[in-house]
Protein backbone atom coordinates (compact mmCIF):
# COMPACT_ATOMS: atom_id res chain seq x y z
CA UNK A 1 0.00 0.00 0.00
CA UNK A 2 1.34 3.40 -0.80
CA UNK A 3 2.08 5.92 1.74
CA UNK A 4 -0.52 8.54 1.59
CA UNK A 5 -2.11 11.28 4.24
CA UNK A 6 -5.55 12.76 5.06
CA UNK A 7 -6.95 15.63 5.96
CA UNK A 8 -9.39 13.73 8.98
CA UNK A 9 -8.73 12.09 12.17
CA UNK A 10 -8.59 8.21 11.74
CA UNK A 11 -8.44 4.82 13.88
CA UNK A 12 -6.92 1.85 12.16
CA UNK A 13 -8.18 -2.15 13.77
CA UNK A 14 -6.35 -4.92 12.28
CA UNK A 15 -8.78 -7.66 12.39
CA UNK A 16 -6.45 -10.47 10.88
CA UNK A 17 -3.25 -10.74 9.13
CA UNK A 18 0.30 -9.62 10.04
CA UNK A 19 2.89 -7.11 9.10
CA UNK A 20 4.12 -3.43 9.60
CA UNK A 21 2.45 -0.44 9.27
CA UNK A 22 4.81 2.64 8.71
CA UNK A 23 3.58 6.27 10.42
CA UNK A 24 5.39 9.63 9.63
CA UNK A 25 8.59 7.06 9.47
CA UNK A 26 8.39 4.90 11.79
CA UNK A 27 7.85 1.30 11.37
CA UNK A 28 5.26 -0.76 13.93
CA UNK A 29 4.46 -4.44 13.74
CA UNK A 30 0.93 -4.90 13.63
CA UNK A 31 -1.18 -8.57 14.00
CA UNK A 32 -4.58 -9.34 14.91
CA UNK A 33 -6.07 -6.74 17.60
CA UNK A 34 -4.10 -4.11 16.42
CA UNK A 35 -5.22 -0.67 17.22
CA UNK A 36 -3.51 2.86 15.77
CA UNK A 37 -4.65 6.09 16.03
CA UNK A 38 -3.61 9.03 12.98
CA UNK A 39 -3.87 12.62 12.85
CA UNK A 40 -4.45 14.85 10.23
CA UNK A 41 -1.67 15.15 7.52
CA UNK A 42 0.41 11.99 9.11
CA UNK A 43 1.74 9.90 6.22
CA UNK A 44 1.67 6.08 6.39
CA UNK A 45 1.41 2.77 4.44
CA UNK A 46 1.27 -0.66 5.13
CA UNK A 47 4.07 -3.31 4.46
CA UNK A 48 1.74 -6.52 4.28
CA UNK A 49 3.51 -9.83 5.84
CA UNK A 50 0.18 -11.82 6.27
CA UNK A 51 -3.06 -11.07 4.25
CA UNK A 52 -4.42 -8.57 6.19
CA UNK A 53 -8.32 -6.98 7.31
CA UNK A 54 -8.40 -3.52 8.08
CA UNK A 55 -11.10 -1.96 9.85
CA UNK A 56 -10.61 2.07 9.41
CA UNK A 57 -13.01 4.71 11.36
CA UNK A 58 -12.60 7.76 10.21
CA UNK A 59 -13.34 11.00 11.52
CA UNK A 60 -13.85 14.68 9.71
CA UNK A 61 -16.36 16.61 11.88
CA UNK A 62 -15.72 15.65 15.58
CA UNK A 63 -18.48 17.90 16.50
CA UNK A 64 -21.27 15.40 15.76
CA UNK A 65 -24.17 17.85 14.42
CA UNK A 66 -26.69 15.34 13.98
CA UNK A 67 -26.48 14.54 17.53
CA UNK A 68 -26.82 18.48 19.33
CA UNK A 69 -30.35 19.10 19.52
CA UNK A 70 -31.20 18.86 23.10
CA UNK A 71 -28.91 19.66 26.39
CA UNK A 72 -28.38 16.08 27.13
CA UNK A 73 -27.44 15.28 23.75
CA UNK A 74 -25.04 18.81 23.33
CA UNK A 75 -23.53 17.60 26.77
CA UNK A 76 -22.67 13.73 25.39
CA UNK A 77 -21.47 15.15 21.97
CA UNK A 78 -19.08 17.66 23.80
CA UNK A 79 -18.00 14.34 26.00
CA UNK A 80 -16.89 13.14 22.92
CA UNK A 81 -15.49 15.82 21.27
CA UNK A 82 -13.29 16.79 24.39
CA UNK A 83 -12.15 12.80 24.82
CA UNK A 84 -11.32 12.62 20.86
CA UNK A 85 -9.18 15.92 21.22
CA UNK A 86 -7.35 14.42 23.87
CA UNK A 87 -6.42 11.61 22.10
CA UNK A 88 -5.33 13.08 18.94
CA UNK A 89 -3.86 16.26 20.75
CA UNK A 90 -1.21 14.02 23.26
CA UNK A 91 1.73 14.02 22.57
CA UNK A 92 1.77 10.43 22.09
CA UNK A 93 4.36 8.08 20.21
CA UNK A 94 2.19 6.92 17.22
CA UNK A 95 2.25 2.74 18.29
CA UNK A 96 -0.19 0.53 18.97
CA UNK A 97 -2.47 1.85 21.77
CA UNK A 98 -4.16 -0.35 22.91
CA UNK A 99 -1.72 -1.68 26.45
CA UNK A 100 -4.24 -2.67 28.42
CA UNK A 101 -4.94 -6.89 27.78
CA UNK A 102 -7.90 -6.83 29.36
CA UNK A 103 -9.54 -4.06 27.04
CA UNK A 104 -8.57 -5.91 24.21
CA UNK A 105 -11.46 -8.66 23.96
CA UNK A 106 -13.74 -5.66 24.69
CA UNK A 107 -12.23 -3.33 21.92
CA UNK A 108 -12.61 -6.55 19.14
CA UNK A 109 -16.14 -7.06 20.11
CA UNK A 110 -17.16 -3.36 19.54
CA UNK A 111 -15.27 -3.21 16.40
CA UNK A 112 -17.33 -6.14 15.17
CA UNK A 113 -20.36 -5.10 16.17
CA UNK A 114 -19.80 -1.50 14.19
CA UNK A 115 -18.94 -3.65 11.33
CA UNK A 116 -21.95 -5.56 11.83
CA UNK A 117 -24.44 -1.95 11.81
CA UNK A 118 -22.42 -0.72 8.98
CA UNK A 119 -22.99 -3.45 6.71
CA UNK A 120 -26.83 -3.41 7.20
CA UNK A 121 -26.59 -0.34 5.03
CA UNK A 122 -29.27 2.13 4.80
CA UNK A 123 -30.76 -0.03 7.87
CA UNK A 124 -27.41 1.15 9.81
CA UNK A 125 -28.82 2.79 13.46
CA UNK A 126 -26.60 5.86 13.99
CA UNK A 127 -27.08 6.33 17.20
CA UNK A 128 -26.25 2.79 18.24
CA UNK A 129 -22.75 2.85 15.78
CA UNK A 130 -22.25 6.78 18.11
CA UNK A 131 -22.37 5.01 21.61
CA UNK A 132 -20.35 2.17 20.26
CA UNK A 133 -17.59 4.84 18.98
CA UNK A 134 -18.04 6.95 21.99
CA UNK A 135 -17.13 3.72 24.08
CA UNK A 136 -14.04 2.99 21.88
CA UNK A 137 -12.81 6.41 22.39
CA UNK A 138 -13.00 6.32 26.00
CA UNK A 139 -10.99 3.12 25.76
CA UNK A 140 -8.67 4.61 23.95
CA UNK A 141 -8.31 7.67 26.01
CA UNK A 142 -7.88 5.05 29.27
CA UNK A 143 -5.12 3.22 27.36
CA UNK A 144 -3.18 6.47 26.64
CA UNK A 145 -3.31 7.67 29.81
CA UNK A 146 -1.95 4.57 31.29
CA UNK A 147 0.93 4.75 28.67
CA UNK A 148 2.16 8.18 29.81
CA UNK A 149 2.08 6.92 33.81
CA UNK A 150 4.16 4.00 32.15
CA UNK A 151 6.46 7.05 30.72
CA UNK A 152 6.77 8.73 33.52
CA UNK A 153 7.78 5.92 36.07
CA UNK A 154 6.51 8.14 38.66
CA UNK A 155 9.70 9.93 38.42
CA UNK A 156 8.63 13.02 35.66
CA UNK A 157 6.68 14.80 36.77
CA UNK A 158 6.24 17.74 34.07
CA UNK A 159 4.93 14.85 31.69
CA UNK A 160 2.04 14.36 34.33
CA UNK A 161 1.26 17.73 34.81
CA UNK A 162 0.78 17.85 31.06
CA UNK A 163 -1.56 15.03 31.17
CA UNK A 164 -3.46 16.46 34.42
CA UNK A 165 -3.66 20.14 31.60
CA UNK A 166 -5.01 17.66 29.10
CA UNK A 167 -7.65 16.10 31.20
CA UNK A 168 -8.56 19.13 32.73
CA UNK A 169 -8.54 21.98 29.80
CA UNK A 170 -12.08 22.74 30.10
CA UNK A 171 -12.01 23.65 33.45
CA UNK A 172 -10.76 26.85 34.77
CA UNK A 173 -10.27 26.28 38.52
CA UNK A 174 -8.40 22.97 37.93
CA UNK A 175 -5.77 24.68 35.82
CA UNK A 176 -4.96 27.39 38.79
CA UNK A 177 -1.48 27.44 39.41
CA UNK A 178 -2.24 27.19 43.05
CA UNK A 179 -4.78 24.27 42.24
CA UNK A 180 -2.46 22.14 40.07
CA UNK A 181 0.40 22.80 42.47
CA UNK A 182 -1.36 21.25 45.15
CA UNK A 183 -2.11 18.67 42.97
CA UNK A 184 1.17 17.54 42.58
CA UNK A 185 1.91 18.93 46.02
CA UNK A 186 4.54 21.28 45.03
CA UNK A 187 4.96 24.81 46.14
CA UNK A 188 2.82 27.35 43.97
CA UNK A 189 6.00 29.94 43.36
CA UNK A 190 8.30 26.76 42.18
CA UNK A 191 5.29 24.95 39.72
CA UNK A 192 5.64 27.10 36.94
CA UNK A 193 9.93 27.35 37.22
CA UNK A 194 9.57 23.59 37.53
CA UNK A 195 7.75 22.80 34.63
CA UNK A 196 10.07 25.55 32.15
CA UNK A 197 13.32 23.79 33.30
CA UNK A 198 11.76 20.20 32.34
CA UNK A 199 9.49 21.11 29.39
CA UNK A 200 11.48 24.52 27.81
CA UNK A 201 7.78 26.79 28.65
CA UNK A 202 6.26 27.68 31.56
CA UNK A 203 3.43 26.49 32.96
CA UNK A 204 1.09 29.16 31.73
CA UNK A 205 2.31 29.17 28.36
CA UNK A 206 1.77 25.28 27.36
CA UNK A 207 -2.11 26.11 28.81
CA UNK A 208 -2.75 29.05 26.26
CA UNK A 209 -0.85 26.73 23.63
CA UNK A 210 -2.73 23.89 24.25
CA UNK A 211 -5.93 25.88 24.09
CA UNK A 212 -4.94 27.74 20.97
CA UNK A 213 -4.49 24.29 19.49
CA UNK A 214 -8.05 23.39 20.37
CA UNK A 215 -9.45 26.65 19.19
CA UNK A 216 -7.86 25.66 15.62
CA UNK A 217 -9.60 22.58 16.07
CA UNK A 218 -13.07 24.51 16.40
CA UNK A 219 -12.12 26.83 13.53
CA UNK A 220 -11.36 23.77 11.09
CA UNK A 221 -13.71 21.35 12.21
CA UNK A 222 -17.12 23.09 12.99
CA UNK A 223 -19.46 25.82 12.67
CA UNK A 224 -19.00 27.58 15.96
CA UNK A 225 -18.96 31.25 16.35
CA UNK A 226 -15.90 33.07 18.12
CA UNK A 227 -17.81 33.77 21.17
CA UNK A 228 -18.88 30.37 21.70
CA UNK A 229 -15.18 29.46 21.05
CA UNK A 230 -13.71 31.71 23.39
CA UNK A 231 -16.54 30.66 26.07
CA UNK A 232 -16.02 27.16 26.11
CA UNK A 233 -11.64 27.80 26.08
CA UNK A 234 -12.16 30.19 29.04
CA UNK A 235 -11.16 33.01 27.16
CA UNK A 236 -12.45 36.32 28.84
CA UNK A 237 -14.53 37.40 25.37
CA UNK A 238 -14.31 37.11 21.73
CA UNK A 239 -11.75 40.14 21.26
CA UNK A 240 -9.59 37.94 24.12
CA UNK A 241 -9.57 34.95 22.01
CA UNK A 242 -8.99 37.23 18.50
CA UNK A 243 -5.98 38.89 19.97
CA UNK A 244 -4.42 35.92 21.89
CA UNK A 245 -4.67 33.90 18.81
CA UNK A 246 -3.33 36.17 16.50
CA UNK A 247 -0.29 37.25 18.87
CA UNK A 248 0.59 33.77 18.68
CA UNK A 249 -0.95 32.60 14.89
CA UNK A 250 -0.17 35.61 13.05
CA UNK A 251 -3.76 35.93 11.79
CA UNK A 252 -7.04 35.83 13.16
CA UNK A 253 -9.37 33.40 13.84
CA UNK A 254 -11.54 34.21 11.26
CA UNK A 255 -8.07 34.63 8.69
CA UNK A 256 -7.62 30.85 9.81
CA UNK A 257 -11.51 29.77 9.43
CA UNK A 258 -11.02 31.22 5.75
CA UNK A 259 -7.65 29.74 4.14
CA UNK A 260 -9.00 26.58 5.61
CA UNK A 261 -12.70 25.98 5.06
CA UNK A 262 -12.57 23.81 1.86
CA UNK A 263 -11.21 21.03 3.64
CA UNK A 264 -13.84 20.24 5.98
CA UNK A 265 -16.12 17.54 5.18
CA UNK A 266 -18.91 15.48 7.03
CA UNK A 267 -18.01 12.48 9.67
CA UNK A 268 -17.99 9.14 7.59
CA UNK A 269 -17.40 5.68 8.48
CA UNK A 270 -15.42 3.22 6.66
CA UNK A 271 -15.10 -0.29 6.24
CA UNK A 272 -12.60 -1.88 4.49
Amino acid sequence: MRTHQHTFFELVYITEGEGIHHINGNGFKYQPGSLFMLGPLMTHHFTVEKTTAFVFVCFNNIYLKGITTGNEEQHSADNWMHKLEYIFQSKQDQGEIIRNERDKPLVAAIIARIVTEYEQGPNMQKELVQQLINTLITIVARNITIKCDAKTGGDTIALQIINYVHLNIYDAEKLKAENIAEHFNISTNYISEYFKKQTGENLQQFIINYKLSLAETRLRHSNMRLNEIAYELGFSDESHLTKTFKKYKGESPAQFRKSIRGNDRPIKFKVA
